[in-house]
Formats: structure tokens, C-alpha cells, sequence
């Protein structure tokens, strides 16, 4: 029973998604309304993000209460890197819809 609320894992995944994310794009460059990333760059580097959690959620079988705590960690991370709230809602929000939506099965060759 306990182990059905145990969310380590599931923060130490969130934070270091995150984590990922700012090496791929930094604080100081989402921030800085000079340095311009490509749209399609950023596109990339959160779709990239979003699958390995839709393939974490998969492989761990998280329920709403453990889908909710990624996406929640994920959002503080994100605010405590300093990120502006625009990219927090957008990464959050992509984050969440990627993990709530249903997985297609494989389709046979």
C-alpha cells in the first residue's frame, strides 16, 4: 500500500526532466528576449522531453495521483530554474497531455 504513494522516483524523473531541459535551453536564453531560439528548435527540445515521459509514465504505470506529482514537480522545477510563467504553462501543460493521453498499441506490420 505504501509503495502506491511512493513518488521518489516519480520527482527525481520530474526534476531531472527539467534539469534536461535547461541544458538544452537555458535560463538565460529563454529570458533574454535578444537571444531568440527557432520556434521548431524549442518544439523539438520539448517534444523530445514530453515522449520521455510519456515513455516513463508507460514503463511505470502511473495513476492520476503520480501523473498529477510529475506534472506538479516538473512545473516548481521549472519556477525554481527561473523560468518565466509563459514557458512554465506551455511546458506544463504539453507535459500533461503527453502523460494523459492514451497510448496507441503498436499496429501489425
Amino acid at each position: 500500500m505504501i509503495k502506491l504513494f511512493a513518488t521518489s522516483d516519480v520527482d527525481k524523473f520530474a526534476k531531472d526532466l527539467a534539469k534536461d531541459i535547461g541544458e538544452r535551453y537555458p535560463v538565460a536564453v529563454a529570458n533574454d528576449p535578444a537571444r531568440k531560439v527557432s520556434a521548431n528548435r524549442l518544439t523539438a527540445i520539448l517534444e523530445d522531453a514530453f515522449s520521455q515521459a510519456s515513455d516513463f509514465t508507460a514503463q511505470n504505470k502511473l495513476g492520476y495521483f503520480k501523473k498529477a506529482k510529475l506534472g506538479n514537480t516538473f512545473r516548481w522545477e521549472l519556477k525554481d530554474m527561473g523560468y518565466d510563467e509563459k514557458f512554465i504553462e506551455v511546458a506544463t501543460e504539453g507535459l500533461i497531455v503527453y502523460i494523459t493521453r492514451k497510448q496507441e498499441p503498436a499496429k501489425p506490420a
